[in-house]
């Protein structure tokens, strides 16, 4: 419970979220903890990750990262090829190309067992993370702020 307030504070304190927004999070916290035990709630999952889906980085060449994946490590290229971004499948995972100015991890994409967007939702705002949705996908930061998506285990490209 102490992790979930002090990440809320931090999102509050370097503005990711309003007052207003903190002051949701909080009393979600303190509604949830009336319900559920403490240790309850720190040892249960929110979701259920059934594998990395994918991975996606900014790129500054598209094409030449493309070529390169293709031939060093066999993936292959969808039909969704562009100089701004690119899908590059294996097995039943794929990596995401898009054009950046600077190289940088953009995302990782986690498949979650019985996935539903707005549950997902939910979930995370009762935790004191406030989502990105995009369609029907979710985006959150770590306690790090990199870029976490949450997917249906059959998202692809």
């Amino acid at each position: 419970m102490n992790q979930h307030i002090e990440t809320l504070l931090q999102q509050y304190e370097s503005g990711k979220v309003s007052r207003r927004e903190l002051i949701q999070g909080l009393t979600a916290l303190a509604a949830v903890s009336t319900v559920m035990p403490a240790a309850a709630l720190e040892s249960q999952p929110v979701f259920q990750a059934t594998h990395l889906n994918h991975i996606a980085l900014r790129v500054t060449d598209v094409p030449k990262s493309r070529d390169f994946y293709k031939d060093m490590l066999g993936l292959t290229p969808t039909a969704r090829d562009s100089e701004d971004s690119n899908f590059l499948t294996f097995g039943n995972d794929f990596l995401a190309l898009f054009k950046g100015d600077e190289p940088r991890m953009d995302h990782y994409c986690y498949s979650i067992k019985l996935f539903n967007v707005q549950e997902a939702a939910k979930k995370l705002r009762e935790r004191g993370i406030e989502p990105r949705i995009t369609g029907n996908r979710i985006y959150f930061p770590d306690p790090d702020g990199i870029e976490v998506q949450l997917a249906a285990d059959d998202h692809t490209p």
